[in-house]
């Protein structure tokens, strides 16, 4: 099953957490591909047809359920328990509701903070326990710097997961573990160009690509930043947008 087009990640294995969503799915599946063995890390919606996919093309995959905002220890032990050892963790988990600053309550912005950077720092700390060396990657977003409308807390959040990747690599480089960050643009997803035709269309003229990205963009990223041709990169924040940062604002 493994395409010879990715890097070879046989013998490895790797966590990706919030696989049952779009991007988390299609990460999962892109390291399936590079010959790794994968858990679909999944809050409420089990993946069981990505699971079943994997092994139907002959690779292996464990779903495993698990709150990341109560902590990440158990997940990763489950992993540990069943591959022998991690590798690869890719935090990937995460919330985007739409909310004005001005009317934000402090239960929704903890909420954001709790699910999208605070999950995502405490599996790696615990991974960071469970691995000899290896590889974390959070999954940010543009927004970490280029704030949009409705988003105040994502994008704050985004932000602080660029910076937490930075700091990590600081103190986790010693242990020959290298953290970095993937920010992703706009990725298209079923239905979004029907429910926000301007959106999409705005993005289109404005991305030098002319196009929207998709899950394997992303998973490609982080399968490359997981793999030994970025045996040297770590502390870096590595943006998947098809060039819409480079477009002028003006």
């Amino acid at each position: 099953m493994r395409d010879p087009m990715l890097p070879d990640l046989t013998g490895t294995v790797s966590l990706v957490t919030g696989a049952s969503g779009g991007i988390g799915g299609g990460i999962a599946w892109r390291f399936a591909q590079a010959g790794s063995a994968v858990v679909l890390h999944f809050h409420r919606n089990r993946p069981t047809e990505l699971l079943a996919r994997i092994e139907a093309s002959g690779g292996r995959a464990l779903a495993v359920g698990a709150d990341l905002t109560r902590g990440c220890d158990d997940l990763i032990d489950a992993t540990v328990s069943w591959g022998g050892r991690l590798d690869t963790l890719v935090n990937n988990a995460g919330i985007q509701p739409v909310e004005p600053l001005e009317s934000m309550s402090a239960r929704s912005w903890r909420e954001m903070i709790e699910t999208n950077l605070t999950s995502a720092v405490l599996c790696t700390q615990a991974a960071a326990r469970a691995m000899a060396e290896g590889s974390v990657t959070h999954i940010a977003s543009i927004e970490a710097s280029h704030p949009t409308f409705g988003h105040a807390h994502y994008g704050t959040a985004k932000a602080a997961l660029v910076t937490h990747a930075r700091a990590a690599a600081l103190e986790y480089g010693p242990q020959g573990i290298r953290v970095n960050a993937v920010s992703p643009g706009l990725i298209d997803r079923p239905g979004l160009a029907e429910a926000w035709p301007e959106g999409v269309d705005r993005w289109r003229k404005a991305a030098p690509l002319s196009r929207l990205g998709t899950p394997e963009d992303v998973a490609d990223a982080c399968v490359f930043l997981a793999s030994p041709l970025a045996r040297w990169i770590t502390g870096h924040n590595l943006v998947v947008d098809g060039g819409v940062s480079a477009h002028p604002t003006w």
